[in-house]
């Protein structure tokens, strides 16, 4: 059974033109860019004793990423209201994401039964990759949004050579749970129905997303698996959130110094639930979905100083466990944010490797169409 988004029968885009990043985010862009390149001996003075928890040390150059970002106007969002906080993260990605890559960019509108949903499409300079990615943000459900991860989308389009298409869902607590769910899964059949428009392969759709993202990613892999309509050819997992119902050794392991606190998870479920009750719903926490077989392959990719580490590990398992080819990789020495912060090396580096499995998981795609 096809279950079809309310559409117009025209898809319609517009160029979105960049703005020039203002001087002081490029010196802080060009600070955070050095910070790999230091001696070893700097790093330890401005980081700080070296860290090491359950056995890893922390990348030294997040360490000093850290102290930076924690010295930073606003940078416990939970202590102000959630506009601020939208506004701090943004300012944050615009430093450690780094300059967004020459691609070609227009903006999109993507219509739902609930209204129409802001997009932005991303595609390689003078090409039309036949792949596509439908990227969906980190943030808790309450932050993030299409400047936020604007650098990350421009490096998986370039370097991956294939289509971003970045959703803006509607965010908690204006629009708490499943709003976000049914925006995800309304994008998804929307670049299905609208493929040949958007001069993509239907069968080479992927979803993917970080944090919060990771987990909508997972809820439209499940949901289209249950459904029997198209499914996404890849979903690819990053640091996802797939569990709300309990919190695992790596809360208490990471709960606190390490970007993503604890009491930072409490806030969201606040303000992302109305009822408690709704932590054991799957398309909250994936991992409590009865059966899993039938859902698109997957590639996980867990940060080893995360609070959500130990669910991420448990998703990937539970995949496996079902017959799900899945991949799953621990950047043992990263924290929550790692495809946000392309500026660190050692992050970058991280991304190039989810690069590689989207390019493997879409490789049945026409590799490029004229522009």
């Amino acid at each position: 059974m096809t279950r079809t988004t309310p559409a117009s029968s025209r898809l319609t885009t517009r160029p979105h033109v960049r703005r020039s990043a203002p001087p002081w985010v490029r010196g802080a862009r060009a600070v955070a860019q050095l910070l790999d390149h230091l001696p070893r001996s700097v790093k330890r003075a401005v980081g700080g004793t070296p860290i090491v928890v359950d056995g890893e040390p922390l990348d030294p150059t997040v360490q000093i990423v850290l102290r930076m970002i924690s010295a930073m106007p606003g940078s416990d969002f939970t202590e102000t209201p959630e506009d601020e906080g939208r506004k701090a993260l943004d300012r944050e990605a615009l430093i450690f994401g780094g300059a967004p890559l020459p691609v070609d960019v227009e903006s999109l509108t993507v219509p739902s039964a609930d209204g129409p949903i802001p997009a932005r499409m991303y595609r390689p300079c003078g090409s039309r990759p036949a792949g596509l990615v439908i990227y969906f943000h980190g943030g808790g459900w309450v932050l993030g949004g299409l400047e936020s991860h604007d650098a990350t989308c421009s490096f998986l389009a370039s370097n991956a050579d294939v289509c971003v298409m970045s959703v803006d869902y509607r965010l908690a607590p204006e629009h708490p749970f499943p709003a976000g769910v049914d925006d995800a899964v309304a994008a998804f059949r929307f670049a299905v129905e609208h493929a040949d428009a958007l001069g993509i392969d239907p069968s080479a759709i992927a979803v993917a997303g970080d944090s919060a993202g990771g987990n909508l990613s997972a809820v439209v892999a499940q949901v289209t698996a249950a459904t029997g309509e198209q499914s996404p050819a890849l979903q690819v997992l990053l640091a996802p959130v797939v569990d709300m119902s309990v919190k695992r050794p790596s809360y208490k392991l990471f709960g606190t110094g390490f970007f993503l606190d604890e009491h930072h998870m409490d806030w969201y479920r606040e303000r992302y639930l109305t009822d408690p009750d709704q932590a054991l719903d799957p398309r909250v926490s994936p991992l409590l979905a009865e059966d899993v077989s039938g859902v698109a392959s997957a590639y996980v990719a867990v940060a080893g100083f995360d609070v959500l580490r130990d669910e991420g590990i448990a998703y990937a398992r539970r995949l496996r466990e079902a017959g799900v080819p899945t991949v799953l990789r621990n950047h043992a020495t990263l924290v929550h944010p790692f495809p946000a912060a392309l500026t660190v090396g050692a992050c970058r580096d991280a991304v190039r490797e989810i690069v590689a499995a989207i390019r493997f998981g879409l490789a049945h795609a026409d590799a490029s169409r004229s522009a």
